[in-house]
């Protein structure tokens, strides 16, 4: 006669990783889909936009540069001083930077998007307009022909 013997519980049998990589990409995939790159760093100026009354939206704003021109931030004017600055990017710049700035904006594009690009110049009500000609000359000398001067909406005649 044969011997048969239970077989014994050997306890819970081990959790399966087999469709651990397609979650693992599942989320990956989602968190890229799902996240905003940042695109604008610290404002090192104060920027109040004036107002006007014909307001259009920029559809495209990945095709955009920012210009901000306004006095420093208190944390800088120890530094800086309160007159108008430019602020490029996450930096103060002198205005021999915003062409050399614009060309290098332009040379990330794809070459499709590059005569669609825009310079939107953010600057504040009462920076005086020497800086922003000088501005718009070092605009046209690297060919940078599409400018938009950022506002808010409202009547002009509100801030008077």
């Amino acid at each position: 006669m044969g011997k048969f013997s239970k077989k014994k519980d050997s306890g819970t049998p081990a959790i399966s990783t087999a469709s651990l990589p397609d979650i693992v990409f599942m989320l990956l995939f989602f968190f890229m889909v799902a996240t905003v790159m940042r695109e604008n760093g610290e404002k090192k100026v104060v920027v109040r936009l004036p107002s006007a009354d014909q307001v259009k939206k920029i559809e495209k704003k990945g095709l955009v540069s920012f210009i901000y021109v306004g006095t420093p931030i208190p944390k800088y004017q120890a530094k800086y001083g309160k007159e108008p600055r430019i602020q490029l990017n996450d930096a103060f710049a002198d205005v021999s930077e915003v062409g050399p700035f614009v060309l290098k904006e332009k040379a990330a594009k794809r070459e499709e998007e590059k005569p669609l690009m825009i310079t939107s110049i953010k600057a504040d009500e009462d920076v005086g307009m020497g800086i922003i000609t000088d501005i718009k000359e070092e605009l046209r000398k690297v060919n940078a022909l599409k400018v938009n001067y950022s506002t808010k909406k409202g009547s002009v005649l509100d801030n008077q």
